[in-house]
């Protein structure tokens, strides 16, 4: 994973992506937790 992506715009697109589908796994988690909590 390069740190500096040739293509700026490509990889903040790539980056957004990323960071979003992390927040949404964080949020899946979450809300799993709080279901299978008693």
């Amino acid at each position: 994973m390069p740190v500096l992506d040739p293509n700026p715009q490509n990889g903040q697109k790539k980056l957004l992506l990323v960071l979003g589908a992390m927040l949404g796994i964080t949020v899946l988690i979450a809300i799993i937790a709080t279901l299978a909590s008693p």
